[in-house]
């Protein structure tokens, strides 16, 4: 059972891991810092304790340790104990959820180990809004593509508001880097995988025509510049996702939403 240690000082340096998590330059989630990855919110730090993400210490108010005992029974670190304005001080803001967990960043994953099993997977090249990327890996989740691999110019998926936005779910989907862009892609294309680009240029193909692999990689660039000429060149078919008329393209999160969709519709 997770140790409990009722902190009454917000200059404890027991929470040290947890504090000024709105700072820009002095948040524990900053790769060049700690690097941490912090779980926000008592369905957040579940899914972390289900996760190979794992947490070296909790804060939270008692009445998020009573709804996490359970959870909490084989995990042996501390819980601090706070009252809200406690918590409030440490963390730099009135934090509604309640619990906060952190834990190291484990040794990444590489791309055979993502791809070993996976029959969907997005390709992500410039996408660095991390609400996006968070929506991403919950759609992931949700709709049943297996892994998310990175290109060339995208944001931390592991940065706080990303891993809040997807519910926890970028502590459970498999993700990587691919080592170089876009010459990476022929990683997937050795594995079988087809290579799709998604675009809403109207002479791409429509994508529930193109999608015939057995094991498919779905590319998806940030929201207005889209994925690049060099990506889109290295991929074997242009995929559109049908809009009405005048619209000019949709949420990137969304469009991969509609792809995974439209995936398992197909599978």
């Amino acid at each position: 059972m997770a140790e409990v240690i009722d902190i009454e000082d917000p200059a404890d340096g027991r929470v040290d891991d947890f504090r000024d998590l709105s700072s820009a330059d002095r948040r524990p989630d900053l790769p060049g810092r700690k690097g941490l990855v912090i779980a926000e919110g008592v369905v957040v730090v579940q899914r972390m304790l289900e996760s190979r993400f794992r947490p070296s210490a909790l804060l939270g108010v008692g009445k998020r340790y009573e709804q996490l005992a359970e959870d909490l029974a084989d995990v042996d670190v501390p819980y601090y104990r706070a009252d809200p304005e406690v918590m409030a001080e440490v963390v730099g803001f009135h934090l509604n959820r309640g619990v906060l967990a952190v834990a190291p960043r484990p040794e990444s994953l590489r791309v055979d180990e993502v791809l070993a099993t996976a029959r969907t997977v997005a390709v992500l090249e410039g996408i660095n809004d991390h609400e996006n990327l968070g929506s991403m890996f919950r759609n992931a989740a949700g709709l049943g593509a297996d892994a998310i691999l990175f290109g060339d110019r995208c944001a931390d998926p592991l940065y706080r508001r990303a891993v809040r936005v997807s519910m926890g779910h970028v502590l459970r989907v498999p993700f990587a880097q691919l080592p170089t862009w876009p010459d990476g892609l022929e990683l997937l294309r050795a594995g079988g995988f087809q290579i799709i680009a998604l675009t809403p240029n109207p002479a791409a193909v429509n994508l529930a025509t193109a999608m015939t692999g057995q094991r498919v990689a779905l590319l998806l660039g940030a929201e207005g510049p889209g994925l690049t000429e060099e990506a889109m060149a290295a991929t074997d078919i242009r995929a559109r996702i049908p809009m009405s008329p005048g619209t000019d393209s949709l949420n990137v999160a969304t469009a991969a939403a509609m792809a995974f969709y439209e995936r398992v519709r197909l599978s």
